[in-house]
């Protein structure tokens, strides 16, 4: 990352998650009072687990893309430990939370979070972009109740006749052709695969389970046969047209698989829909979250401030133990604190801070 130039004031407020690459926390910038979530990694931890390629891949995409419907970056930064990236917060929870509160979502609303989800899908595929783990977990709500589309840090790149070949993803959301690619040598997979995981979201969201009743323990070979001999259970409930586009969406061949807006268009079930208005937030979202509530796991507070052993609220003292300790006059950031709560100032600026446009006026 280059070297800072400017600063920004940010007060720690909470943790409110964690993945697999790092931690999430709200904070609030001093000087406009604005608040942000911020993802921090530690970078001895990324060396170790040799994740420091897909650390700056994920930053790489996220520089160059911004959409109504993702959870975009506003800047990025580092010190000594930790790398930072600082994104819209959104306190609406993720689908997965709310799932696990047994919130039974309606069709309406399922509908909508379809409709979002195809727009940011479409976005990402126009950007040569391949999201790999479109599931519920990564699909935040904001205060209104609109889908936002987030985690980056497994996507990938491919342009035009590129085929991607990696066994990346989440086993329950991965389509089949990514386990064909790997166990037959196959000819790699492409934009499809997040459209997959878009119609196995969608039916765990509406009925409660996934179609396909897959672990994480079950192996690749299982998975094949699987997919040849299992038939996706439809709720009689469900209207037929809706029934006939997740058939689409659930398509083991990725050639017959809907994967693109102007395929979702042709769907009879999305005939009533206005596209414009969606992209527009105008559509009055099905399910609200409660705004006198904080919609995460608190234990993820507690994991940061009992059972971490390098919190970041105790980062100002640990970092000036270690530059007296070092002696160190050439200090790459500077952190100072405003108070034991976990105040701290950071001098930082972006690695390429993106102008943020409005965007329901851009498409």
């Amino acid at each position: 990352m280059p070297s800072y130039s400017k600063y920004t004031v940010h007060t720690i407020l909470r943790a409110i998650g964690k993945g697999s690459f790092g931690k999430v926390c709200i904070v609030q910038k001093r000087d406009t009072e604005k608040m942000y979530a911020m993802k921090y990694m530690n970078k001895q931890q990324c060396i170790e687990r040799d994740e420091v390629r897909n650390v700056f891949r994920e930053l790489e995409i996220l520089q160059e893309i911004e959409h109504v419907f993702l959870v975009n970056l506003w800047y990025s930064f580092q010190d000594e430990e930790d790398m930072f990236m600082v994104v819209d917060l959104l306190l609406g929870g993720d689908l997965r939370y709310h799932l696990q509160q047994s919130v039974q979502f309606n069709e309406d609303a399922v509908k909508l979070y379809l409709c979002e989800m195809t727009l940011a899908l479409d976005y990402l595929q126009s950007q040569h972009i391949i999201h790999r783990d479109v599931k519920p977990d990564n699909i935040l709500l904001d205060e209104q109740g609109h889908a936002h589309l987030t985690d980056f840090n497994i996507a990938t790149i491919i342009k035009d006749g590129e085929r991607a070949t990696a066994l990346a993803g989440t086993k329950p959301y991965m389509a089949p052709e990514i386990f064909q690619s790997f166990v037959n040598g196959g000819t790699g997979y492409a934009f499809e695969v997040d459209w997959w995981s878009l119609g196995v979201t969608v039916f765990e969201v509406l009925r409660g389970w996934r179609p396909y009743d897959i672990h994480a323990s079950n192996s690749v070979e299982s998975l094949m046969q699987l997919f040849s001999t299992v038939s996706v259970q439809y709720s009689p409930a469900w209207p037929k047209d809706l029934v006939s586009l997740m058939r689409k969406l659930l398509t083991v061949n990725p050639e017959h698989r809907f994967s693109s807006l102007s395929h979702m268009q042709t769907s009879p079930y999305l005939a009533d829909v206005n596209w414009d208005a969606v992209y527009e937030k105008k559509m009055e979202a099905g399910f609200v979250p409660n705004k006198g509530r904080l919609h995460c796991d608190p234990t993820f507070e507690l994991e940061e401030m009992i059972l971490e052993s390098r919190p970041l609220h105790k980062k100002k003292k640990r970092l000036a133990k270690n530059r007296s300790r070092d002696n160190s006059k050439d200090s790459q950031s500077l952190i100072s604190a405003g108070n034991d709560s976990g105040d701290f100032f950071f001098l930082s600026i972006c690695l390429k801070k993106k102008k943020k446009t409005d965007l329901n006026t851009e498409r």
